[in-house]
């Protein structure tokens, strides 16, 4: 039990890029889909107890509002991020205000939002 414990604390405290890895390897080495991975990493999360009762939405957005000075830095890393090559992730650059990741738990929506906005774009959640 305490090894799952760990485990799932592991899990909780990853960074962006390394859930984007950890679906990768997912996806590549066992033929995990990144969406059931998603899910699968999102379930301890929402096992919160009070937090999760008080939390009524549990699916979120990743809007790109504007990529800001630092354009190709944006392009950039919206690629890294999604997994997309690099004329759909100029697309939606290009396309702002667009959806970057529908669907998401809300600790990766913030993870994505952080990242995006380090580098100097604007983002919002819905």
């Amino acid at each position: 039990m305490a090894d799952l414990k760990a485990f799932a604390e592991q899990l909780v405290n990853l960074t962006v890029k390394e859930v984007s890895e950890l679906a990768t390897i997912l996806k590549e080495e066992y033929g995990i889909e990144p969406a059931a991975a998603a899910v699968a990493v999102a379930g301890p999360a929402a096992g919160g107890g009070a937090a999760a009762a008080e939390e009524e939405k549990s699916s979120f957005d990743v809007i790109l509002k504007a990529p800001g000075a630092n354009k190709l830095a944006i392009v950039k890393l919206v690629k890294e991020l999604t997994g997309l090559g690099l004329k759909e992730a100029k697309d939606i650059v290009d396309g702002a205000p667009s959806p970057i990741k529908e669907g998401l738990a809300k600790t990766e929506a913030e993870g994505l939002k952080k990242s995006l906005e380090e580098a100097g774009a604007e983002v919002e959640l819905k």
